[in-house]
Protein backbone atom coordinates (compact mmCIF):
# COMPACT_ATOMS: atom_id res chain seq x y z
CA UNK A 1 0.00 0.00 0.00
CA UNK A 2 0.98 3.13 -0.61
CA UNK A 3 0.84 6.36 1.44
CA UNK A 4 0.34 9.92 0.34
CA UNK A 5 -0.37 13.11 1.77
CA UNK A 6 -2.33 15.77 -0.19
CA UNK A 7 -2.61 19.64 2.04
CA UNK A 8 -5.33 21.87 1.12
CA UNK A 9 -3.81 24.85 1.84
CA UNK A 10 -6.27 27.77 4.13
CA UNK A 11 -9.02 24.90 4.49
CA UNK A 12 -10.96 24.82 8.04
CA UNK A 13 -13.29 21.98 8.12
CA UNK A 14 -14.69 20.83 12.03
CA UNK A 15 -14.25 17.95 12.92
CA UNK A 16 -17.58 16.40 12.05
CA UNK A 17 -16.74 17.06 7.79
CA UNK A 18 -13.41 15.70 8.98
CA UNK A 19 -14.24 12.61 9.89
CA UNK A 20 -16.93 12.72 6.57
CA UNK A 21 -14.23 12.84 4.79
CA UNK A 22 -11.98 10.57 6.21
CA UNK A 23 -15.32 7.91 6.03
CA UNK A 24 -15.52 8.14 2.42
CA UNK A 25 -11.95 7.90 1.55
CA UNK A 26 -11.95 4.56 4.18
CA UNK A 27 -14.80 3.58 1.99
CA UNK A 28 -13.29 3.34 -1.47
CA UNK A 29 -12.08 0.38 -2.61
CA UNK A 30 -8.11 -0.76 -2.06
CA UNK A 31 -7.40 2.34 0.90
CA UNK A 32 -6.00 0.34 3.75
CA UNK A 33 -5.61 3.13 6.13
CA UNK A 34 -7.46 6.68 5.92
CA UNK A 35 -8.01 10.50 7.82
CA UNK A 36 -8.64 14.10 7.29
CA UNK A 37 -7.20 16.22 9.62
CA UNK A 38 -6.39 19.99 10.62
CA UNK A 39 -2.56 20.53 10.30
CA UNK A 40 -1.71 21.13 13.89
CA UNK A 41 1.78 19.94 15.59
CA UNK A 42 0.33 17.39 16.88
CA UNK A 43 -1.57 15.83 14.24
CA UNK A 44 1.32 16.11 12.40
CA UNK A 45 3.46 13.83 14.88
CA UNK A 46 1.06 11.72 14.97
CA UNK A 47 1.20 11.06 11.10
CA UNK A 48 4.64 10.91 11.34
CA UNK A 49 4.50 7.89 14.10
CA UNK A 50 1.86 6.43 10.84
CA UNK A 51 4.30 6.32 8.68
CA UNK A 52 3.73 9.49 6.54
CA UNK A 53 6.06 12.34 5.56
CA UNK A 54 3.86 15.00 5.95
CA UNK A 55 4.82 18.64 4.53
CA UNK A 56 5.42 22.01 6.24
CA UNK A 57 1.75 23.43 6.92
CA UNK A 58 -0.14 25.71 9.15
CA UNK A 59 -2.31 24.75 11.63
CA UNK A 60 -5.53 25.99 9.51
CA UNK A 61 -4.40 23.98 6.71
CA UNK A 62 -6.47 20.53 5.91
CA UNK A 63 -4.36 17.14 5.10
CA UNK A 64 -5.92 14.15 3.96
CA UNK A 65 -3.83 11.21 4.20
CA UNK A 66 -3.83 7.65 2.72
CA UNK A 67 -2.71 4.49 2.61
CA UNK A 68 -4.44 2.70 -0.73
CA UNK A 69 -3.81 1.49 -3.57
CA UNK A 70 -4.72 4.33 -5.74
CA UNK A 71 -4.69 7.47 -3.68
CA UNK A 72 -6.06 9.99 -5.99
CA UNK A 73 -9.12 8.29 -6.22
CA UNK A 74 -9.40 7.71 -2.56
CA UNK A 75 -9.01 11.68 -2.29
CA UNK A 76 -11.34 12.39 -4.69
CA UNK A 77 -13.93 10.68 -2.23
CA UNK A 78 -12.88 12.31 0.46
CA UNK A 79 -13.42 16.12 -1.23
CA UNK A 80 -17.08 14.86 -2.66
CA UNK A 81 -17.87 14.02 0.87
CA UNK A 82 -16.55 17.09 2.34
CA UNK A 83 -17.17 19.88 0.19
CA UNK A 84 -20.05 18.22 -1.76
CA UNK A 85 -22.59 20.45 -0.49
CA UNK A 86 -20.50 23.78 -0.71
CA UNK A 87 -19.97 23.35 -4.49
CA UNK A 88 -23.57 22.51 -5.00
CA UNK A 89 -24.30 25.55 -3.50
CA UNK A 90 -26.82 24.17 -0.43
CA UNK A 91 -23.85 25.60 2.00
CA UNK A 92 -22.89 28.86 2.73
CA UNK A 93 -19.19 29.49 2.67
CA UNK A 94 -18.11 29.40 6.70
CA UNK A 95 -16.93 32.74 8.32
CA UNK A 96 -13.63 33.19 8.90
CA UNK A 97 -13.79 35.28 11.85
CA UNK A 98 -15.97 35.73 15.22
CA UNK A 99 -17.08 39.36 14.07
CA UNK A 100 -17.74 38.08 10.76
CA UNK A 101 -19.69 35.67 12.65
CA UNK A 102 -21.81 38.05 14.76
CA UNK A 103 -22.48 40.29 11.46
CA UNK A 104 -24.60 37.29 10.11
CA UNK A 105 -26.03 36.20 13.09
CA UNK A 106 -26.29 39.56 15.49
CA UNK A 107 -28.60 37.95 17.99
CA UNK A 108 -26.13 35.30 19.15
CA UNK A 109 -25.57 35.16 23.04
CA UNK A 110 -22.69 32.29 23.01
CA UNK A 111 -20.04 31.26 21.43
CA UNK A 112 -18.17 27.97 21.06
CA UNK A 113 -14.69 27.80 20.71
CA UNK A 114 -12.93 24.90 19.07
CA UNK A 115 -9.73 26.33 18.18
CA UNK A 116 -6.39 24.60 18.56
CA UNK A 117 -5.10 25.40 21.89
CA UNK A 118 -2.50 28.25 21.35
CA UNK A 119 -5.51 30.14 19.65
CA UNK A 120 -7.93 29.04 22.08
CA UNK A 121 -8.02 32.19 25.24
CA UNK A 122 -7.63 34.98 22.49
CA UNK A 123 -10.56 33.65 20.96
CA UNK A 124 -12.40 33.42 24.17
CA UNK A 125 -11.60 36.40 25.08
CA UNK A 126 -12.73 38.44 22.06
CA UNK A 127 -16.30 36.47 22.68
CA UNK A 128 -16.47 37.53 25.81
CA UNK A 129 -15.39 41.53 24.79
CA UNK A 130 -18.50 41.16 22.57
CA UNK A 131 -21.42 40.21 25.74
CA UNK A 132 -21.23 36.55 24.57
CA UNK A 133 -21.06 33.71 27.50
CA UNK A 134 -18.85 30.97 25.92
CA UNK A 135 -18.26 27.16 25.89
CA UNK A 136 -14.69 26.23 25.39
CA UNK A 137 -14.16 23.00 24.06
CA UNK A 138 -10.38 23.61 23.28
CA UNK A 139 -8.35 21.83 25.93
CA UNK A 140 -4.16 22.08 25.91
CA UNK A 141 -5.82 25.86 27.74
CA UNK A 142 -2.92 26.67 30.57
CA UNK A 143 -4.45 27.25 34.11
CA UNK A 144 -3.28 30.77 34.08
CA UNK A 145 -5.37 31.56 31.13
CA UNK A 146 -8.71 29.91 32.47
CA UNK A 147 -8.04 32.23 34.92
CA UNK A 148 -7.66 35.11 33.89
CA UNK A 149 -10.55 34.02 31.54
CA UNK A 150 -12.81 33.29 34.44
CA UNK A 151 -11.97 36.70 35.69
CA UNK A 152 -12.87 38.23 32.71
CA UNK A 153 -16.41 36.51 32.50
CA UNK A 154 -16.98 37.15 35.53
CA UNK A 155 -16.60 41.15 35.41
CA UNK A 156 -18.50 41.02 32.61
CA UNK A 157 -21.30 38.90 34.31
CA UNK A 158 -20.94 36.17 31.61
CA UNK A 159 -20.32 32.13 31.75
CA UNK A 160 -16.65 30.54 30.83
CA UNK A 161 -17.41 26.82 29.96
CA UNK A 162 -14.13 25.24 30.00
CA UNK A 163 -11.94 24.80 28.84
CA UNK A 164 -12.11 21.63 27.40
CA UNK A 165 -16.10 21.66 28.03
CA UNK A 166 -17.73 19.19 25.75
CA UNK A 167 -21.04 19.34 27.11
CA UNK A 168 -24.03 22.01 28.09
CA UNK A 169 -27.34 22.49 27.81
CA UNK A 170 -28.65 26.61 27.75
CA UNK A 171 -32.17 27.14 27.65
CA UNK A 172 -32.82 23.91 26.14
CA UNK A 173 -30.18 24.56 23.63
CA UNK A 174 -27.49 21.45 23.45
CA UNK A 175 -23.71 22.75 23.29
CA UNK A 176 -21.10 20.10 22.40
CA UNK A 177 -21.82 16.26 22.81
CA UNK A 178 -25.14 16.89 24.26
CA UNK A 179 -28.21 14.39 25.01
CA UNK A 180 -31.51 15.80 24.19
CA UNK A 181 -33.71 15.99 27.28
CA UNK A 182 -37.11 17.30 28.22
CA UNK A 183 -36.66 20.79 30.33
CA UNK A 184 -37.47 20.25 33.88
CA UNK A 185 -36.52 21.68 37.79
CA UNK A 186 -33.14 20.64 38.33
CA UNK A 187 -29.73 22.48 37.18
CA UNK A 188 -26.95 20.87 36.92
CA UNK A 189 -23.37 22.42 37.21
CA UNK A 190 -20.68 20.04 36.08
CA UNK A 191 -16.88 19.49 35.99
CA UNK A 192 -17.29 16.76 34.10
CA UNK A 193 -18.79 16.24 30.76
CA UNK A 194 -20.19 12.71 30.25
CA UNK A 195 -20.90 13.16 33.99
CA UNK A 196 -23.49 15.48 32.99
CA UNK A 197 -24.69 13.43 30.18
CA UNK A 198 -24.91 10.47 32.51
CA UNK A 199 -27.17 12.48 34.89
CA UNK A 200 -29.36 14.50 32.35
CA UNK A 201 -30.28 10.98 30.55
CA UNK A 202 -30.82 9.25 33.61
CA UNK A 203 -33.11 11.87 35.22
CA UNK A 204 -35.08 12.10 31.58
CA UNK A 205 -35.33 8.43 31.64
CA UNK A 206 -37.24 9.05 35.54
CA UNK A 207 -39.43 11.89 34.17
CA UNK A 208 -37.45 14.63 35.65
CA UNK A 209 -36.21 17.13 33.29
CA UNK A 210 -33.29 19.80 33.64
CA UNK A 211 -33.71 23.75 33.59
CA UNK A 212 -29.86 24.32 32.54
CA UNK A 213 -26.63 22.59 32.36
CA UNK A 214 -23.83 24.30 32.60
CA UNK A 215 -19.95 22.81 32.28
CA UNK A 216 -17.34 24.02 33.94
CA UNK A 217 -14.17 22.36 32.87
CA UNK A 218 -12.51 19.62 34.82
CA UNK A 219 -9.97 21.66 36.90
CA UNK A 220 -12.78 24.52 37.85
CA UNK A 221 -12.83 22.65 41.41
CA UNK A 222 -9.33 22.33 42.00
CA UNK A 223 -7.25 24.80 44.05
CA UNK A 224 -5.98 26.76 41.77
CA UNK A 225 -8.81 27.50 40.08
CA UNK A 226 -10.89 27.67 42.89
CA UNK A 227 -14.45 27.14 41.76
CA UNK A 228 -14.44 30.31 39.78
CA UNK A 229 -16.67 29.41 37.17
CA UNK A 230 -19.04 26.85 39.68
CA UNK A 231 -19.56 28.98 41.83
CA UNK A 232 -20.73 31.37 39.33
CA UNK A 233 -23.46 29.02 38.33
CA UNK A 234 -24.63 27.66 41.15
CA UNK A 235 -25.54 31.71 42.08
CA UNK A 236 -26.73 31.58 38.69
CA UNK A 237 -29.90 28.72 39.07
CA UNK A 238 -30.02 29.82 42.80
CA UNK A 239 -31.77 33.19 41.17
CA UNK A 240 -33.30 30.69 38.14
CA UNK A 241 -37.19 30.07 39.26
CA UNK A 242 -36.98 27.25 36.97
CA UNK A 243 -34.49 26.07 39.19
CA UNK A 244 -36.12 23.34 41.87
CA UNK A 245 -32.76 21.67 42.55
CA UNK A 246 -29.03 22.03 41.87
CA UNK A 247 -26.93 18.97 41.22
CA UNK A 248 -23.21 19.30 41.50
CA UNK A 249 -21.30 16.94 39.11
CA UNK A 250 -17.07 16.48 40.16
CA UNK A 251 -14.24 13.84 40.18
CA UNK A 252 -12.94 14.49 43.43
CA UNK A 253 -12.88 18.11 43.95
CA UNK A 254 -10.61 20.26 46.74
CA UNK A 255 -12.29 19.81 49.52
CA UNK A 256 -12.85 23.62 50.86
CA UNK A 257 -13.44 24.78 46.87
CA UNK A 258 -16.61 22.13 47.26
CA UNK A 259 -17.47 23.41 50.54
CA UNK A 260 -17.15 27.33 48.76
CA UNK A 261 -19.33 26.32 45.64
CA UNK A 262 -21.47 24.43 47.60
CA UNK A 263 -22.28 27.57 50.24
CA UNK A 264 -23.28 29.75 46.86
CA UNK A 265 -26.72 27.99 46.85
CA UNK A 266 -28.44 29.95 49.64
CA UNK A 267 -32.41 29.02 48.37
CA UNK A 268 -32.23 26.38 46.40
CA UNK A 269 -31.26 23.02 47.58
CA UNK A 270 -27.70 21.88 45.97
CA UNK A 271 -27.41 17.91 45.61
CA UNK A 272 -23.30 16.47 45.23
CA UNK A 273 -22.33 13.54 43.22
CA UNK A 274 -18.36 13.94 43.82
CA UNK A 275 -17.49 10.69 41.99
CA UNK A 276 -15.08 8.24 43.76
CA UNK A 277 -15.34 9.99 47.45
CA UNK A 278 -16.94 8.01 49.60
CA UNK A 279 -18.23 5.36 46.77
CA UNK A 280 -20.55 7.83 45.41
CA UNK A 281 -21.67 7.29 41.65
CA UNK A 282 -23.82 9.20 39.23
CA UNK A 283 -26.43 7.33 39.79
CA UNK A 284 -26.46 7.68 43.45
CA UNK A 285 -26.64 11.27 42.88
CA UNK A 286 -29.57 10.96 40.51
CA UNK A 287 -31.28 8.75 43.33
CA UNK A 288 -29.94 11.70 45.88
CA UNK A 289 -31.53 14.26 43.96
CA UNK A 290 -34.82 12.26 43.45
CA UNK A 291 -35.26 11.92 46.96
CA UNK A 292 -34.89 15.47 47.40
CA UNK A 293 -37.73 16.71 44.49
CA UNK A 294 -39.72 13.90 46.20
CA UNK A 295 -40.09 11.68 43.11
CA UNK A 296 -39.69 8.25 42.75
CA UNK A 297 -37.00 6.40 42.99
CA UNK A 298 -36.44 3.55 39.85
CA UNK A 299 -35.20 0.24 40.18
CA UNK A 300 -32.52 0.61 37.77
CA UNK A 301 -33.05 -2.69 36.90
CA UNK A 302 -32.72 -2.81 33.45
CA UNK A 303 -30.97 -5.98 32.01
CA UNK A 304 -30.69 -7.06 28.40
CA UNK A 305 -29.00 -9.85 27.38
CA UNK A 306 -26.92 -12.75 29.58
CA UNK A 307 -27.05 -12.30 33.29
CA UNK A 308 -23.80 -12.86 35.15
CA UNK A 309 -24.84 -16.31 36.27
CA UNK A 310 -25.21 -17.24 32.52
CA UNK A 311 -21.78 -15.33 31.60
CA UNK A 312 -19.59 -16.80 34.21
CA UNK A 313 -21.17 -20.18 33.21
CA UNK A 314 -19.45 -20.43 30.01
CA UNK A 315 -16.33 -18.18 30.35
CA UNK A 316 -12.61 -20.29 30.40
CA UNK A 317 -11.19 -20.38 33.73
CA UNK A 318 -7.81 -18.58 32.31
CA UNK A 319 -10.28 -15.57 31.66
CA UNK A 320 -10.51 -13.28 34.77
CA UNK A 321 -9.44 -9.99 33.88
CA UNK A 322 -11.67 -6.63 32.95
CA UNK A 323 -10.65 -4.55 29.91
CA UNK A 324 -12.67 -1.23 29.59
CA UNK A 325 -12.40 0.80 26.86
CA UNK A 326 -14.15 3.94 27.01
CA UNK A 327 -15.15 7.09 25.05
CA UNK A 328 -16.20 9.17 27.94
CA UNK A 329 -13.61 10.18 30.74
CA UNK A 330 -15.63 10.47 33.88
CA UNK A 331 -17.45 7.08 33.17
CA UNK A 332 -13.89 5.51 32.75
CA UNK A 333 -13.28 7.01 35.63
CA UNK A 334 -16.59 6.34 37.71
CA UNK A 335 -15.41 2.56 36.21
CA UNK A 336 -11.73 2.52 37.93
CA UNK A 337 -13.63 3.55 41.53
CA UNK A 338 -15.98 0.84 40.99
CA UNK A 339 -14.21 -2.04 39.56
CA UNK A 340 -10.80 -1.00 42.33
CA UNK A 341 -12.97 -1.55 44.93
CA UNK A 342 -13.63 -5.23 44.19
CA UNK A 343 -10.85 -6.46 42.23
CA UNK A 344 -8.02 -4.43 43.75
CA UNK A 345 -5.93 -2.23 40.91
CA UNK A 346 -6.61 -1.35 38.13
CA UNK A 347 -4.48 0.18 35.41
CA UNK A 348 -5.27 3.48 33.16
CA UNK A 349 -4.09 5.56 31.20
CA UNK A 350 -5.61 7.87 33.74
CA UNK A 351 -5.21 5.97 36.93
CA UNK A 352 -7.27 7.16 40.37
CA UNK A 353 -3.24 6.17 42.08
CA UNK A 354 -0.72 7.06 39.90
CA UNK A 355 1.60 3.92 40.67
CA UNK A 356 -1.45 2.59 38.23
CA UNK A 357 -0.25 4.56 35.32
CA UNK A 358 0.72 2.68 31.81
CA UNK A 359 1.69 0.18 30.76
CA UNK A 360 0.39 -2.45 32.70
CA UNK A 361 2.14 -5.89 34.17
CA UNK A 362 0.64 -9.06 31.85
CA UNK A 363 -3.10 -10.30 33.24
CA UNK A 364 -4.02 -7.33 34.50
CA UNK A 365 -7.37 -5.58 34.69
CA UNK A 366 -6.68 -2.32 32.56
CA UNK A 367 -9.54 0.39 31.39
CA UNK A 368 -8.70 3.19 29.21
CA UNK A 369 -10.10 6.64 28.33
CA UNK A 370 -9.63 7.03 24.27
CA UNK A 371 -10.71 10.75 24.74
CA UNK A 372 -7.25 10.83 25.94
CA UNK A 373 -4.71 12.89 23.42
CA UNK A 374 -2.74 9.85 22.96
CA UNK A 375 -5.78 8.01 21.32
CA UNK A 376 -7.24 11.40 19.26
CA UNK A 377 -3.82 12.71 18.06
CA UNK A 378 -4.60 12.65 14.32
CA UNK A 379 -8.12 11.35 14.94
CA UNK A 380 -11.65 12.42 16.25
CA UNK A 381 -12.90 11.64 19.49
CA UNK A 382 -13.90 7.87 20.07
CA UNK A 383 -17.41 9.53 20.54
CA UNK A 384 -17.63 10.57 16.70
CA UNK A 385 -15.43 7.75 15.27
CA UNK A 386 -15.69 4.39 16.93
CA UNK A 387 -12.25 3.25 14.99
CA UNK A 388 -10.05 3.85 17.93
CA UNK A 389 -12.39 1.00 20.02
CA UNK A 390 -12.63 -1.14 17.06
CA UNK A 391 -8.78 -1.72 16.65
CA UNK A 392 -8.37 -2.11 20.08
CA UNK A 393 -11.48 -4.84 20.24
CA UNK A 394 -9.30 -6.83 17.99
CA UNK A 395 -6.37 -7.17 20.39
CA UNK A 396 -8.41 -8.97 22.71
CA UNK A 397 -6.02 -11.22 24.83
CA UNK A 398 -6.81 -14.47 25.97
CA UNK A 399 -7.17 -13.60 30.00
CA UNK A 400 -9.79 -11.14 29.31
CA UNK A 401 -13.14 -11.83 30.75
CA UNK A 402 -15.15 -8.55 30.45
CA UNK A 403 -14.98 -6.14 27.92
CA UNK A 404 -16.93 -3.38 29.42
CA UNK A 405 -18.16 -0.06 27.18
CA UNK A 406 -19.77 2.82 27.52
CA UNK A 407 -21.64 3.77 24.23
CA UNK A 408 -22.79 7.63 24.29
CA UNK A 409 -25.51 8.89 21.89
CA UNK A 410 -26.56 12.04 21.55
CA UNK A 411 -26.04 15.25 18.89
CA UNK A 412 -22.19 15.27 17.90
CA UNK A 413 -21.70 11.65 18.62
CA UNK A 414 -21.68 8.91 15.71
CA UNK A 415 -24.98 8.64 14.15
CA UNK A 416 -25.34 4.71 14.70
CA UNK A 417 -22.37 3.90 17.15
CA UNK A 418 -24.40 0.53 18.20
CA UNK A 419 -24.60 -0.54 14.41
CA UNK A 420 -20.76 -0.11 13.78
CA UNK A 421 -19.62 -1.57 17.13
CA UNK A 422 -22.35 -4.54 17.34
CA UNK A 423 -20.42 -6.65 14.44
CA UNK A 424 -17.08 -6.37 15.86
CA UNK A 425 -18.46 -7.62 19.15
CA UNK A 426 -20.37 -10.21 18.38
CA UNK A 427 -17.24 -11.74 16.44
CA UNK A 428 -15.40 -11.75 19.94
CA UNK A 429 -14.69 -14.79 20.66
CA UNK A 430 -14.27 -15.73 25.13
CA UNK A 431 -14.70 -12.65 26.57
CA UNK A 432 -18.39 -11.64 27.71
CA UNK A 433 -19.07 -7.87 26.89
CA UNK A 434 -20.84 -5.54 29.11
CA UNK A 435 -21.86 -2.46 27.72
CA UNK A 436 -23.93 0.72 28.79
CA UNK A 437 -25.81 3.48 26.83
CA UNK A 438 -25.55 6.75 27.94
CA UNK A 439 -28.78 8.46 26.21
CA UNK A 440 -32.26 9.32 25.38
CA UNK A 441 -35.36 7.52 23.19
CA UNK A 442 -34.99 11.82 21.78
CA UNK A 443 -31.26 11.23 21.10
CA UNK A 444 -31.47 10.86 17.37
CA UNK A 445 -29.56 7.53 17.44
CA UNK A 446 -32.22 6.14 19.95
CA UNK A 447 -31.72 4.84 23.33
CA UNK A 448 -33.98 1.67 22.96
CA UNK A 449 -32.64 1.00 19.14
CA UNK A 450 -28.96 0.98 20.26
CA UNK A 451 -29.79 -1.14 23.46
CA UNK A 452 -31.21 -3.59 20.84
CA UNK A 453 -28.37 -4.32 18.61
CA UNK A 454 -25.87 -4.56 20.96
CA UNK A 455 -28.26 -7.15 23.01
CA UNK A 456 -29.03 -8.93 19.80
CA UNK A 457 -24.54 -8.96 19.13
CA UNK A 458 -24.51 -11.07 22.46
CA UNK A 459 -24.11 -8.16 24.72
CA UNK A 460 -25.23 -7.68 28.25
CA UNK A 461 -26.05 -4.15 28.98
CA UNK A 462 -27.23 -2.58 32.29
CA UNK A 463 -29.04 0.42 32.94
CA UNK A 464 -26.74 2.89 34.29
CA UNK A 465 -22.87 3.06 34.22
CA UNK A 466 -22.20 2.01 37.19
CA UNK A 467 -23.80 -1.06 37.21
CA UNK A 468 -22.29 -1.74 34.14
CA UNK A 469 -18.66 -1.62 35.85
CA UNK A 470 -20.55 -4.08 38.68
CA UNK A 471 -21.78 -6.37 36.35
CA UNK A 472 -17.70 -6.72 35.10
CA UNK A 473 -16.16 -7.00 38.46
CA UNK A 474 -19.12 -9.81 39.09
CA UNK A 475 -18.57 -11.47 36.37
CA UNK A 476 -14.64 -11.34 35.78
CA UNK A 477 -14.82 -12.82 39.73
CA UNK A 478 -17.77 -15.73 38.72
CA UNK A 479 -19.55 -14.10 42.15
CA UNK A 480 -23.46 -13.05 41.74
CA UNK A 481 -24.06 -8.99 41.95
CA UNK A 482 -26.89 -10.01 44.45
Amino acid sequence: MKPAVRVLRDTYLDSVLQLLGARAMGGTDGVEWATALMATAANLDALRQEGFDPPEASPYDLILAVRATDPEAAFAEGERAMFGARESGRAEESPRSLEEALERQPGSTVAVVSVPGDYAALEAHKALGHGLDVLLFSDNVSVGDEIALKDHAARRGRLLMGPGAGTAVIDGVGLGFANVVRRGPVGVVAAAGTGAQEVMCLLDRCGVGVSQVVGVGGRDLSPEVGGRMAARAVRMLDEDPETELILLVSKPPDEQVARRVMAAARATPLVASLVGVGGETLEGGVVKALGVLGRPVPPFDLHRGPSVEEATARLAPARTTVRGLFSGGTLCYEALVVLSGVLGPVWSNTPIDPRYGLPAPPGRHVCLDLGEEEFTKGRPHPMIDPGARIELLRETGPDVAVVLLDVVLGHGSHPDPAGILSPELARLDGPQVVAYVLGTELDPQGYHDQVRKLAAAGCAVTATAARAARAAAAIATRKSTS
